[in-house]
């Protein structure tokens, strides 16, 4: 079994009935998406649980081998082969294993969304697609796809009606949001149930879009 990964919680005033995992990007941790919960303004009386796992630290190729929190290696700033997929594939499945960790304690997976940004978004495509319990809801935030190609070959029917938001900044130049669009558009190509949402920022979140992640979690869970 793969190693539980640490995380930042966030939990609701009383007992909670839904959980969000939230994926951060290169370099930052959960300590770093955990303020927004605030921000969310959710009703005071919500009982969703929000979870901010921390990735594991590794050596990532294109910052001199230097030591930082990441989901996967970057070895190469070409999209086409930027994410290590060994590194995608070990993180995903201990995702996939936080996860399962919230149903076994009585959370059902329908009630659980899975949430990522820029590193972390990759995790949540590639995850969600191959998930074989249905979720509440993936949000991808300023991110990409590693190896589009594959998805549709290794995708589960589970997630395929699944709400998608994906979300990115017209002047990103992390990941540029063409990335975030061809990845929006194999999704909507393989028949997922996803929606597109661009906003005037760079690498980052702004206020309209948390606006409009709050609206749409509280559509999905409560």
């Amino acid at each position: 079994m793969t190693e539980q990964l640490p995380y930042v919680e966030v939990n609701p005033n009383q007992a909670h009935d839904a959980v969000v995992v939230w994926l951060h990007g290169l370099g930052d941790s959960g300590n770093g998406f955990a303020p927004i919960v605030p921000v969310l303004d959710l009703p005071d009386d919500h009982r969703i649980r929000f979870v901010f796992p921390h990735a594991p630290v590794r050596p990532v190729t294109i910052n001199n081998g230097m030591q930082m929190r990441a989901w996967y290696d970057i070895k190469s700033l070409d999209f086409g082969s930027r994410a290590d997929i060994d590194g995608v594939n070990a993180s995903a499945a201990q995702v996939k294993q936080l996860i399962d960790a919230e149903i076994e304690k009585g959370i059902p997976s329908d009630r659980i969304i899975l949430a990522g940004f820029s590193q972390g978004g990759v995790i949540a495509y590639h995850l969600a697609t191959q998930y074989d319990k249905t979720l509440a809801g993936v949000l991808t935030l300023s991110t990409y796809m590693c190896e589009p190609e594959n998805v549709g070959k290794l995708a589960h029917k589970a997630n395929k009606g699944t709400p998608f938001m994906a979300c990115h900044g017209q002047f990103d130049e992390v990941v540029p949001i063409y990335m975030g669009k061809a990845a929006y558009q194999v999704m909507e190509d393989l028949g997922y149930n996803i929606t597109w949402h661009e906003y005037g920022m760079q690498h980052n979140v702004c206020e309209q879009e948390l606006k409009d992640i709050s609206a749409w979690l509280r559509t999905r869970l409560l």
